[in-house]
């Protein structure tokens, strides 16, 4: 019978209504009397880790979910994790870059709507995660309303609707239909058994997110210089775009790099990716020291800068592990940073098509 472990950490799957609004009331064990049939199909051991509201999980408690996995891990076929979900892409990211090489299935999921609700979406969400660990299907994920997403790769769409996540710039790692669960076997890459799990748990919570509009002030990047962070990521326009006429941001976005301060360059837009050689102005991003975020959603970058910059001070350390595809959250690079910076340095003449 297959040993699966449960954590909980709260979230809308766990939630009554109390005097405002709901909040995560129900434990481990309440949650598995509302899904007593998987005791006939599972090994179940439950745990109570957190009971928050997933707007209040930050960089503290990723540490104490990563932790709880690693410490578990060797005891069961796999792990499932619920979660509040509108933190849940954040978390299943963090963690993709926090446990490396997972020979093991560690699944996330929640509900839209409080597991004790009739019309609830908490009880399939719960059979695609457990089946997931049936499936041997390998590495960070999030089950969500019959699909199974890279956990580096997902992105909370839709704040009522059922279908909340979606997977962006990646296959489904798996699709549950009236036949059952489809690994889809293009998508998943089997963690190495001859190499351990580690457990990187490192992090820098000083990362900002900053989403450009037309006419952005450029003295907020000298106001995030003094309050200190050591990581941006910038939602830019497009493929990689910013205003440098009248309200000139390449300036002080110059300064800040000079200064330390690692930023990386992501798109406004969810799907495909940005590509900073395109433009004049993606060009002198690049000459400012900033980052490519490629095809990386703007959760993962965000985790992952955090993550980087809590593994070392050293900025080409830094760099080296930021270029590196780690449980593909990067498709468009090999990890190798001095072969990066020779595409891009080539690709600014126009002759290198990615």
């Amino acid at each position: 019978m297959t040993r699966v472990l449960l954590l909980t950490t709260g979230g809308t799957i766990a939630s009554r209504r109390g005097d405002q609004g709901l909040e995560p009331q129900i434990s481990a064990r309440g949650l598995l009397e509302y899904m007593s049939d998987l005791r006939a199909h599972y090994h179940i051991d439950a745990r109570d880790i957190l009971n928050l509201d997933s707007s209040n999980i930050q960089a503290e408690e990723w540490q104490t979910i990563a932790r709880a996995v690693m410490e578990n891990l060797d005891a069961y076929d796999g792990i499932v994790i619920t979660h509040g979900t509108d933190t849940m892409a954040y978390t299943a990211s963090v963690l993709s870059y926090m446990l490396q090489n997972l020979t093991k299935p560690v699944v996330l999921t929640g509900s839209q709507m409080p597991i004790d609700n009739l019309l609830t979406d908490a009880r399939n969400n719960l059979y695609t995660a457990f089946s997931a660990v049936d499936c041997r299907i390998p590495g960070v994920s999030i089950a969500f309303d019959h699909k199974l997403i890279r956990g580096c790769r997902a992105v909370k769409v839709r704040t009522m609707g059922f279908e909340a996540f979606e997977s962006v710039n990646a296959p489904y790692l798996g699709e549950v239909f009236a036949n059952g669960i489809h690994r889809n076997e293009s998508a998943i890459r089997p963690g190495d058994p001859s190499r351990p799990t580690r457990l990187l748990d490192r992090l820098c919570p000083d990362v900002f997110l900053l989403k450009l509009i037309p006419g952005t002030n450029p003295a907020v990047f000298s106001m995030l210089m003094d309050m200190h962070y050591r990581g941006i990521v910038l939602e830019t326009f497009g493929a990689g775009g910013m205003h440098f006429l009248r309200r000139n941001l390449l300036d002080r976005l110059g300064e800040l790099t000079a200064h330390g301060v690692s930023v990386v360059a992501c798109s406004q837009c969810l799907y495909e990716s940005s590509d900073l050689s395109i433009y004049e102005v993606g060009q002198r991003l690049l000459e400012c020291g900033v980052i490519p975020g490629r095809d990386m959603t703007t959760e993962a970058a965000v985790t992952k800068l955090m993550w980087a910059l809590g593994q070392t001070g050293d900025v080409a350390a830094f760099q080296e592990l930021f270029y590196k595809t780690i449980n593909h959250d990067l498709l468009f690079w090999d990890g190798d940073p001095a072969q990066v910076r020779d595409i891009f340095d080539s690709n600014l003449a126009g002759e290198v098509t990615l």
